[in-house]
């Protein structure tokens, strides 16, 4: 078993806690449901999002989902002269049988043209 990175992002339209927390839930189970993420292997979450979002911690998403035991950070993105706005990020470190080549990154919304080289197609 090794440890894969497995990154994702998405946007929300508003910045309500209500919105940031179902986008972030919608990518981590998208997440889970294409590379069969078993939670209990799951080391950490990492999370960034833009300085417009500023109601909630995308990380209490993961909580809910019922990531109790993985560690969970949140930090805000870089302030980057036309970046995308509304933009939650996550980078999960996750031991796996998988090789890194076959990970499944997923990018929702107006975040799928951050990476189109590494989306994979939900």
């Amino acid at each position: 078993m090794k440890t894969v990175a497995i990154r994702g992002a998405t946007t929300v339209e508003n910045n309500t806690a209500e919105s940031i927390l179902e986008a972030t839930r919608e990518l981590l189970v998208e997440i889970e449901r294409n590379n069969n993420i078993d939670r209990d292997r799951v080391i950490s979450i990492i999370f960034s999002s833009t300085s417009d979002l500023d109601k909630v911690y995308p990380a209490k998403a993961a909580r809910q989902l019922g990531y109790i035991n993985a560690a969970l950070m949140c930090f805000n993105e870089l302030n980057v002269v036309g970046s995308i706005d509304k933009c939650i990020r996550v980078m999960i470190l996750y031991n796996s049988d998988l090789e890194q080549k076959e990970v499944k990154h997923i990018y929702l919304k107006e975040a799928k043209a951050l990476r189109p080289d590494l989306s994979f197609k939900a």
